[in-house]
């Protein structure tokens, strides 16, 4: 048995993988007289629904078939070597499940080195290796790739990435060392640091092959015949596979600093992956790939022993796995069918709901508002939203037509809502006002419709007190911007019953938005924690410490962005308008800043002006701050935010606001943007102690997002 079996039977002792991914090996003659190929294909089954991973027995299964392979190149059987995948699916990278395992540096080391040395092994065979990218592709399924001669893509491929630093790791199977050196340092450091950080972003076929990764480019239909014409050609020399040169001088260089920039950027030195990563792009300047490996398996040890990767993992399964299957929600078969929506009120919110409903179910929306100039307004921006879309290509002319003809607008609600099965209202946030808008709904809708509120903190319940039916009420709150935050809080009042809540998810699931149900609380989740963190940060401000400081105390977190930028993304007047509603509710915890007040009662839309093209604090709000004289450190003001979330978040789940804290993290994570480096928040306040210090105990088990006791 060779070292590198070895090394793979020992890990897959340890942490055996979740689903085992075989390597096939069929032989064929290529076209053009070009000689006998060897084609390995990477296959778990044909279940979609189970992606192709690397855990070590799939490891070992692939060292196997390259055995073979290596004994057919080196005795001249075969005069080249490709692997793909299944249907659709290349691969998908390491096995996170046995990722979360490994209890001690020498076992994450091993798991580096053995991929790496069986990854290394297509490069190192006697003729040269193809990598035909058929579909999804991410971490070690890209970096497999990699270690070949040439590659192709398809057209269709939907998803390619290198999402490690994403989740707190570093590409350490080759995509440090080996991507610089292939396309430029620029357009690797863009994929490794920039895509991953910017929300995982992925790469689509076009795209793999215009930045150089792959070497041809092929429609899906028949990717693999055309992937297979095209290395005959390129084996008998008839194609030529011509690279640029890659600039090892000063660009090089500069792609690091923008690097680190776009790192501070994101996560202000907070979490250690992308820095680890820069460093073995600037140390693979020279080309030196078996010295990037090395620097590859270390920074893979540190980090799989480290709380930033167990963090980015509970994160992945609470948005892949926890979200698709909503703690608390009802029977799915009792949610009634919705063949019509109507949305009251046309101002921007209500028109991106309409927009959304309209877009994901594609039924009869109907608008309602108070004049026909409102309701003309948010039919227009529809129809011109639909026309950007056209624009851009990913609609065609027909499906914009029937858009545009599903959508309409009108004054008199019996008239747009007499048929209607699920209708949303988004008007100003006040009680009497909705209460007033739900029983004009309830008297023209029919029977069986749900009666949606997008509240961003009132009472469900008290909303739908006055109505006949108040078990058809349901919360239905979104987040801004309505299109690109995942989440959708669905509240259930006191009295909503599970038809009406099953018929909530069954929405949400086809609006494609991520559903945590929610008790009918102040605030629900999300607005109650942001409210409670920015209050604490309002707080100090109000009490002496200077704007700056009190900013820069939470930089650390890695947040997307400071406290007051948020406040100004919310807007200062709904802040206020929350902290208000929280301060009725919870008076001992939750304030109402005389400073924010003064601001809002000044028309300002935020604390800062960007005339220099950064953020600064605005001299006419600096003039409305009236501030005591006591001034804290970034230390004390970050210990006094991390000690009232841990409280608030203590205190919500005692309350059963929600069903447990991965829904308190899942709600950050797809409504806020909270880090996936933090997993959420509990994960970061069990890891720092603040958990302990403040409620006594940590808010998930040792080995939950931490390395295994």
């Amino acid at each position: 048995m060779s070292t590198t079996a070895e090394l793979l039977k020992g890990a897959a002792e340890l942490f055996p993988d979740e689903v085992v991914t075989q390597a096939h090996v069929r032989h064929l003659d290529l076209p053009f007289g070009a000689g006998r190929f060897a084609l390995i294909t990477l296959d778990n089954g044909f279940d979609h629904t189970k992606p192709t991973t690397f855990g070590p027995q799939s490891l070992a299964n692939l060292n196997a078939a390259l055995d073979q392979v290596e004994a057919e190149a080196a005795s001249g059987a075969v005069v080249g070597v490709g692997i793909t995948g299944k249907p659709f699916i290349f691969a998908v990278g390491a096995d996170l499940k046995g990722v979360e395992l490994l209890k001690n540096h020498d076992e994450a080391l091993a798991i580096g080195k053995g991929g790496h040395d069986v990854f290394k092994r297509l490069a190192a065979l006697a003729v040269p290796t193809f990598a035909y990218y058929n579909g999804a592709a991410m971490g070690g399924g890209v970096e497999v790739g990699l270690h070949c001669t040439y590659r192709t893509v398809s057209k269709a491929l939907p998803a390619f990435s290198l999402p490690e630093v994403f989740l707190g790791l570093v590409p350490g199977w080759g995509g440090c060392t080996i991507l610089p050196n292939l396309i430029g340092a620029e357009k690797a450091v863009s994929v490794i640091i920039e895509n991953s950080l910017n929300q995982n972003k992925q790469l689509r076929g076009k795209q793999v092959f215009e930045l150089g990764i792959a070497d041809a480019l092929f429609e899906g239909a028949d990717f693999l015949e055309q992937s297979l014409l095209w290395t005959a050609k390129v084996l008998k020399g008839d194609i030529t596979v011509e690279r640029p040169e890659i600039d090892r001088g000063e660009a090089w260089d500069q792609a690091v600093a923008k690097g680190r920039f776009v790192a501070d950027s994101k996560v202000h030195g907070a979490a250690p992956a992308a820095y680890r990563a820069l460093d073995i792009i600037a140390a693979s300047k020279d080309g030196d790939l078996q010295k990037g490996f090395d620097a590859e398996d270390q920074a893979l040890a540190d980090l799989i022993m480290g709380g930033e990767l167990r963090s980015g993992i509970y994160a992945f399964n609470l948005v892949q796995k926890r979200a698709k299957r909503p703690a608390g929600a009802p029977d799915k078969n009792l949610a009634r069918p919705v063949t019509k929506v109507g949305v009251v009120g046309a101002g921007l919110m209500a028109s991106q709901l309409a927009l959304l409903f309209l877009r994901r179910l594609e039924v009869p929306v109907v608008l309602t508002d108070i004049d026909q100039e409102r309701v003309d307004k948010g039919v227009g921006y529809v129809h011109a939203e639909i026309d950007k879309l056209l624009g851009k290509g990913r609609i065609n002319q027909d499906k914009a037509n029937r858009l545009k003809a599903l959508v309409t607008g009108v004054l008199d609600k019996a008239e747009g809502f007499a048929d209607a099965d699920f209708v949303i209202e988004a008007v100003f946030e006040e009680m009497t006002v909705k209460q007033k808008v739900f029983a004009e709904v309830e008297a023209v809708a029919p029977a069986h419709a749900i009666l949606a509120t997008n509240t961003s903190s009132l009472s469900v319940s008290e909303m739908a007190s006055k109505l006949q039916h108040p078990e058809r009420v349901v919360g239905f709150h979104f987040f801004n911007p309505v299109a690109i935050l995942p989440l959708l809080e669905i509240v259930r009042g006191e009295q909503t019953d599970d038809a009406s809540l099953a018929t909530a998810f069954a929405v949400a699931k086809k609006l494609k938005k991520t559903a945590v149900l929610t008790k009918d609380a102040p605030a629900f989740v999300v607005n109650r924690i942001l409210t409670r963190f920015m209050g604490e940060i309002q707080n100090v401000i109000d009490e002496g410490t200077p704007v700056a400081t009190a900013e820069k105390a939470v930089e650390p977190l890695g947040l997307p962005m400071s406290p007051l930028v948020l406040l100004e993304l919310v807007g200062p007047a709904i802040g206020l308008h929350v902290s208000e509603t929280l301060n009725r509710a919870f008076p001992e915890r939750f304030t109402v800043s005389p400073n924010l007040k003064r601001v809002v009662e000044a028309g300002k839309r935020g604390f800062y002006v960007y005339d220099s093209g950064k953020p600064e604090l605005d001299p006419e709000v600096a003039a409305l701050l009236q501030q005591g004289d006591t001034v804290l450190t970034e230390e004390q003001v970050r210990a006094r935010v991390l000690d009232a979330v841990a409280q608030e978040i203590g205190l919500m789940l005692e309350e059963g606001v929600v069903a447990e804290a991965q829904d308190i993290d899942l709600c950050l994570i797809t409504g806020a943007g909270w880090p996936f480096h933090l997993g959420g928040i509990t994960p970061y306040l069990d890891r720092e102690g603040v958990s302990e210090r403040v409620n006594g105990k940590r808010f998930l088990a040792p080995g939950v997002a931490s390395v295994p006791a």
